[in-house]
């Protein structure tokens, strides 16, 4: 027999024995690059809210949202309650040969807050598969007829082939065989688009174009497109029967200010929106896609092609379940007021941080509690990277990197605050609360990244590299 291990035994697993169990079954690559951080160093002994329990007694204000997944927090009690309810009662989960009243009402709730006839959805697993399954569809709308897409230059909509051929954040590094008939347009730039849809002709001339991907507002850049011009692609889609798709897996169910950062401008409607992330609570792995009743039915609403898209796991029933407390909780409690709330502390107080420290602070923007903080430093900071870490010194993004690793390193260390970096573009110090942290909270992070940045770039990155020099990037 094996020497298997139990529950009991991995909830009682030291750091050293839970690093090499990784090394030998993981990655060993994974373990250089989260002890870097400071936080792979420490194991977690449970958290609740915007805290962080660590088994040696620290308690860590976390404030990187888990990167989209936790708008609710940790272990939020109504979640918690509705996941023990659906165990107790022992439902059954996903059987192909019955209905689910939990995807039934998951359904309905999605199409009573959505604007128009935004109101039919599918729920897999990852918001890459809920972009992948949007493209199908859209694919599927023009019967095949047309074979070109289109997708912004600094874009992420997944890691999956088909929407890691979509994604051109420079995160992606290598480059895997994807979808055909690709188009990249820079981000926002409506001539640019409507010139690509225009150079992509059939055989006899007409529009090979079947999909547009648009982040209305990019979570790994802080770019966002202007009301006009989204209004105006949304023209010039319909016009030529593209199939226009929102990604707000990262975006969606208030984080923005908004329940879905596109409902800020009235009279916007895609043909098909993507979520994710917090649809599930903090607890379950669910996305969604939720297309125009005319686009569905014309793609898939016929007998033979019932099952033409279709999981196992599809609609899951406690992650169903879980998703339509979710909700429940997004809406009675107002996250986007929430999310308002935090801007109203977060923005002021960014602007003030980066006045006070010019010399560190490039510009810093965002939207609701999602802001990114961009470093710079100035050519002296980053040759200083450069000849700290000199086998780095022919990529120019890694310097700015290295400079907000030095800052992140330095809150989880000396302050107790957990961030993350957008490894896309210009690689912002990410601040992302919850939308169950408080205004106190802010005013905490905010004291503890000042402090920070008081110290000054150079001292930050020397202490940063001297610990953490045999890290791989």
């Amino acid at each position: 027999m094996p020497q298997l291990i139990g529950l009991d035994e991995a909830e009682q697993l030291s750091t050293a024995q839970v690093h090499e169990l990784y090394r030998a079954h993981v990655s060993r690559s994974q373990v250089s690059l989260m002890t870097t951080f400071g936080f792979g160093r420490e194991l977690v002994e449970c958290a609740e809210g915007v805290w962080i329990h660590l088994r040696d007694g620290r308690r860590i204000l976390d404030f990187s949202g888990g990167v989209g997944v936790l708008n609710h927090g940790h272990n939020h009690p109504r979640i918690l309650a509705a996941r023990q309810r659906y165990a107790q009662q022992g439902r059954m989960e996903v059987h192909k040969g019955f209905f689910s009243p939990y995807l039934a009402a998951l359904s309905h709730n999605v199409a009573a807050l959505l604007p128009g006839d935004l109101s039919v959805s599918y729920f897999p697993n990852s918001g890459a598969e809920a972009n992948e399954g949007a493209i199908k569809m859209a694919y599927k709308f023009h019967g095949g007829r047309r074979n070109t897409i289109l997708r912004a230059d600094i874009s992420f909509h997944g890691k999956t082939l088909g929407a890691g051929s979509l994604t051109g954040s420079s995160e992606n590094s290598f480059r895997f065989p994807g979808l055909p008939g690709i188009v990249v347009y820079p981000y926002g730039d409506l001539a640019a688009v409507c010139a690509a849809v225009d150079a992509a002709r059939t055989p006899e001339g007409g529009c090979d174009v079947y999909a547009i991907m648009v982040e209305p507002f990019s979570a790994s850049t802080m770019r966002h497109w202007s009301a006009e011009d989204l209004l105006a692609l949304q023209r010039f889609c319909r016009e030529r029967d593209i199939i226009m798709i929102f990604d707000e897996i990262y975006t969606g169910w208030g984080k923005t200010g908004s329940l879905f950062y596109f409902m800020r401008h009235e009279g916007l409607l895609p043909d098909i929106l993507t979520y994710s992330k917090s649809l599930g609570g903090g607890k379950a792995s669910i996305s969604g896609y939720t297309a125009r009743e005319p686009i569905f039915r014309r793609a898939y609403d016929r007998m033979a092609d019932v099952i033409l898209h279709s999981t196992t796991y599809y609609g899951f029933g406690e992650e169903t379940a879980t998703a339509v407390a979710a909700i429940d909780v997004v809406v009675g409690d107002d996250y986007p007021a929430r999310a308002r709330a935090l801007e109203a502390v977060l923005r002021p107080g960014l602007e003030r941080l980066a006045k006070a420290h010019p010399d560190v602070v490039g510009r810093v923007a965002g939207a609701g509690a999602l802001w990114g903080v961009f470093l710079d430093g100035g050519p002296g900071v980053l040759d200083l990277a450069g000849r700290l870490m000199p086998g780095f010194r022919h990529d120019p993004q890694f310097r700015t990197k290295l400079i907000t690793l030095s800052v992140i390193a330095h809150l989880f260390r000396e302050h107790g605050i957990m961030t993350y970096y957008s490894p896309n573009a210009d690689n912002p110090l990410m601040v992302a609360p919850s939308l169950v942290a408080t205004a106190d909270d802010v005013e905490r992070f905010l004291t503890a990244l000042d402090a920070t940045l008081s110290r000054g770039l150079p001292r930050l990155l020397a202490s940063f590299v001297r610990e953490r020099v045999t890290s791989r990037w």
